[in-house]
């Protein structure tokens, strides 16, 4: 009977109580966005970057340089001639480096000249056939095949840059040798080849005499190669902390090359993130208590309003107590409402946002159970709406009931 009163209570003044309810749900839904997001884009960051010491390529932005080496999302600084990763792999204080030549797409998907190493370095394994051999094959990641269903055999022309809409090259056919199964990293995105397959494609590319800019870059930054096979960039694993520390600025200082480290560059990048991020977590915040101060608005007049009939309650047996907690629940079911659909509106977000970067980037993002944040949010939503509660609901305390009555 009292949870019925209490919803009764709650429709008869709806507007107060959807707006309350609205506000709480921006609030944690903005919050709750952010954390869930936060979180997939750092874990998925962190995890391409695992085992990553260095990466080398052109001069330019070392951010620029990581995000399209490692993480395929920005265009290259340039390409580097194949003979100066000789000095890294004579290093003794190197482990392995492992090439890649990039500038051609299928249907917007990266096409990736490496060798085995790269595949092996995100421990790969094929669901279906091998691994690339002979110039011309390719294996290709299981949301590429998923995406674009590719199977063993199939063959397809790639286009000139990162835009499906480049110039296609209809004489170099890629053919389908491998289907690799889902490895929740940049991988799942690529299709990976040999690199000669790359310098045979813009042999080919050169040879048709396509468009190239005046400094020397074609219009996708990647520099004439002449005879000397050239590279995009390469990935670099240290044997040990002393080449992190001297390597770098060796490489900066004395040679044609860029040397970026992908932790520094990272964590650069998500502090410069959080800023914004700490910011709308702030007005979220404020929307919160702007939602408990509305709670409170709501329950405080419905307490004068109806002072008679809690009066009439009270001369008819019932307690002062059991009328507070009525009230007490109604501040606690309209934040609990709030958070609810809060989460709600989260995941829609999550679902747009997840949308958006696969068009923009080919990346996506899982829809989540609660995680660990979002139950402390459901504590601070109870929080507010037993705080904004407690102060409207002791005033039943303060009721006379022959007095109220008699002015009835």
């Amino acid at each position: 009977m009292l949870l019925k009163i209490v919803w009764k209570n709650i429709v008869d003044k709806k507007l107060n109580s959807i707006l309350a309810v609205l506000l709480m749900a921006f609030g944690i839904g903005i919050i709750s966005l952010l954390i869930t997001v936060g979180k997939q884009l750092q874990d998925k960051f962190a995890k391409n970057i695992s085992g990553v010491d260095m990466v080398v390529g052109a001069k330019g932005s070392p951010l620029q340089l990581i995000l399209s080496g490692v993480y395929q999302i920005d265009s290259p600084t340039g390409n580097i001639a194949l003979s100066e990763l000789d000095m890294l792999r004579t290093n003794p204080l190197v482990k392995e480096v492992i090439p890649l030549s990039m500038g051609d797409n299928y249907q917007g998907y990266r096409i990736v000249g490496s060798n085995e190493k790269y595949l092996q370095h995100f421990k790969a394994e094929l669901t279906q056939g091998r691994v690339f051999e002979r110039p011309m094959e390719v294996v290709v990641g299981a949301t590429v095949a998923r995406n674009l269903e590719l199977k063993l055999n199939d063959t397809f022309a790639s286009s000139h840059g990162y835009d499906k809409e480049g110039h296609t090259h209809e004489d170099q056919r890629y053919t389908v040798v491998g289907i690799l199964d889902y490895t929740n990293s940049v991988l799942d995105n690529l299709l990976v080849s040999n690199l000669e397959s790359v310098w045979q494609v813009h042999a080919g590319h050169e040879e048709h005499g396509d468009h190239e800019e005046p400094d020397g870059h074609d219009e996708h930054g990647e520099e004439d190669a002449g005879h000397e096979p050239e590279v995009t960039c390469a990935l670099v694993k240290f044997r040990s902390p002393m080449g992190m520390m001297s390597l770098p600025r060796l490489i900066n200082q004395n040679t044609k090359m860029q040397a970026a480290l992908p932790a520094i560059e990272v964590n650069r990048l998500f502090e410069l993130m959080g800023i914004g991020m700490d910011a709308v977590k702030a007005l979220a915040a404020a929307i919160m208590l702007i939602s408990g101060v509305s709670v409170f608005i709501t329950l405080f007049n419905a307490l004068k309003e109806r002072k008679y009939e809690l009066a009439l309650m009270l001369s008819m047996g019932g307690t002062r107590i059991k009328l507070f907690f009525m009230l007490l629940l109604e501040g606690i079911f309209l934040a609990l409402s709030g958070y609810v659909l809060g989460i709600l509106f989260s995941r829609t977000g999550l679902w747009l946002a997840s949308g958006a970067l696969k068009r923009g980037y080919n990346y996506s993002l899982q829809q989540q159970f609660l995680q660990k944040e979002e139950i402390y949010l459901l504590v601070l939503a109870l929080c507010i709406g037993i705080v904004a509660a407690v102060i409207p609901s002791s005033g039943i305390y303060k009721i006379n009931i022959s007095k109220t009555l008699a002015n009835e």
